[in-house]
């Protein structure tokens, strides 16, 4: 085998069977190698950004790495919006960057850069192979390293070490081990949730099916409250699960829902932090005195909340709260919240839903709080374009679901090559792009400092409208059967046909 022939055999004793692929020239060998690997689907994303955010949400769905193959350092660059979302979301995903000829580098040729240097501001993991014979142990290595506690790893690899002589000889599988959890956490914990008022802030696997039963447990138990981060990878939402509140996006809010507490229990997720620093208020959303550590994102959550289960004898079957009735479908024209209603009257149980509407979703969590069983992804890092592309990532992950994208125009603006992607493979996702023709957020922030008129040039930098972004003919272009509508009938129809179906759909809903 060659080098690159041994990185794919390497890939598929670890376990890898997508790889979202964006490749150049320094990588035809390991094209050619994928050839010859039909264990590994290879799906040909037309942007790095799509292919990492695919990655992403494939990861997230699976608790596995899909491979990301990209081409040199701007390649890498292209990528690093999702990668960013994807550390902090704690997605396992392996990135393989071809690199130029060891011999060719150091004529400095027009596409060199300093991979290693992108590399590390999102890697757990990245290593630069530096011969044939050590791109198997390699990637072995960084697949491994994907498992421990979830993280990105990132293997460079040069294009005369995919071609030179590298046996034949593949490592071992190794198993991940079993993370931890720590039993005077446990204590303290228990400590905290039976004196005062109390609430546990749940991310990570404490969003899981599994952990928000366990957490039901102990609310049961305790009258603990339960919270939610703002911006979460994935939880398991609906049906009879229990419901968490979500802590607000702006700090004055977030602050006036934790204040109250005597102790906020962490599980699964850290100490939270405001999204930005406003003058006047804090950076952290809870005190050093109210913060109560029990378990983070990369320790064994739900081994913490089980033994806290235990130690506060939390009863078995969970109190039912009267739930919220589902919203009813509504009329007329269309805003935040009648979307954000006709979205979840419709959407199917066991469906996913891939959320980066921003303000024009912002009604949807609520909304969808009676909604039958769904997994619910979020956009995690703050930087935006991942909706997408994680959707198709989560289509690939979990054929037999169906997958909505609710996206905000401005975010959606990012990555509509991901809709490429989406018709190449006939994947099952709906888009619904809510079209309010601005980066609304924006106006908001600009209404909350206290700005207004706005001036002829901050308004050019909010609006979307001049020209306006035609979904209908951007879906179309890229392959997508798209629709626009500006009225709540006509999305709930539009929604109920695109649902009927298989493959991809675009439902631009126009808002008032």
């Amino acid at each position: 085998m060659n080098g690159a022939q041994s990185l794919i055999a390497a890939a598929l004793s670890e376990g890898i069977e997508v790889c979202f692929a964006n490749p150049g020239t320094t990588e035809l060998p390991l094209v050619l190698a994928l050839d010859e690997a039909p264990g590994i689907r290879s799906i040909l994303c037309l942007h790095e950004n799509v292919a990492t955010g695919a990655a992403d949400g494939y990861g997230r769905m699976l608790s596995k790495p899909a491979m990301c193959l990209l081409h040199l350092g701007p390649g890498l660059a292209n990528g690093l919006t999702n990668l960013h979302n994807a550390r902090r979301a704690g997605t396992p995903l392996l990135n393989v960057i071809g690199e130029h000829a060891t011999w060719h580098i150091q004529a400095d040729p027009l596409l060199a850069s300093n991979i290693e240097a992108l590399a590390h501001t999102f890697s757990a993991f990245a290593k630069r192979s530096t011969d044939a014979r050590s791109i198997a142990v390699n990637l072995a290595d960084a697949v491994h390293a994907t498992g421990i506690g979830g993280g990105i790893a990132t293997l460079i690899v040069p294009h005369d070490c995919q071609l030179a002589y590298a046996a034949d000889v593949i490592p071992a599988r190794r198993q991940v081990p079993k993370s931890s959890y720590s039993p005077a956490n446990v204590g303290d914990a228990a400590k905290a949730l039976q004196r005062g008022r109390s609430a546990i802030l749940l991310g990570g696997k404490g969003l899981s099916e599994a952990g928000l039963k366990l957490a039901g447990r102990i609310a049961a138990a305790t009258g603990a409250d339960l919270l939610c981060d703002t911006f979460f990878a994935r939880m398991e939402r609906g049906g009879d699960l229990p419901m968490a509140t979500r802590l607000p996006y702006f700090p004055d809010q977030a602050l006036a829902l934790t204040r109250p507490y005597d102790s906020v229990v962490l599980a699964g997720t850290r100490r939270p932090v405001a999204f930005f620093g406003y003058p006047g208020l804090p950076s952290y959303l809870t005190t050093e005195e109210q913060t109560v550590a029990l378990a983070t994102s990369a320790e064994d959550v739900l081994g913490d909340l089980e033994a806290l289960a235990a130690e506060l004898n939390a009863p078995n079957d969970i109190p039912q709260k009267p739930r919220m009735q589902l919203p009813a479908m509504p009329k007329g024209e269309l805003n935040a919240q009648s979307v954000a209603q006709v979205i979840a009257r419709l959407q199917p149980e066991n469906g996913i839903v891939m959320d980066e509407a921003l303000t024009v979703g912002i009604a949807y969590f609520d909304s969808s709080q009676s909604a039958p069983r769904f997994s619910h992804l979020m956009l995690t890092g703050g930087a935006i374009g991942q909706g997408p592309g994680a959707a198709t990532g989560a289509a690939i992950a979990c054929p037999g679901r169906k997958v909505i994208n609710f996206e905000s125009d401005g975010c959606g603006a990012y990555s509509v090559q991901a809709f490429w992607t989406q018709a190449r493979e006939n994947l099952d996702v709906v888009t619904i792009i809510g079209s309010n023709r601005s980066y609304n957020i924006l106006n908001v922030e600009f209404e909350r400092a206290g700005v207004k008129p706005l001036g002829p040039i901050a308004r050019s930098m909010t609006r979307l409208d001049h020209p306006y972004l035609d979904w209908v003919r951007i879906g179309e272009g890229f392959g997508v059967p798209s629709v626009a509508v500006d009225s709540a009938e006509g999305l709930a129809r539009e929604l109920e046909n695109a649902l009927a179906r298989k493959g991809p759909r675009l439902i631009e809903a126009i808002m008032s």
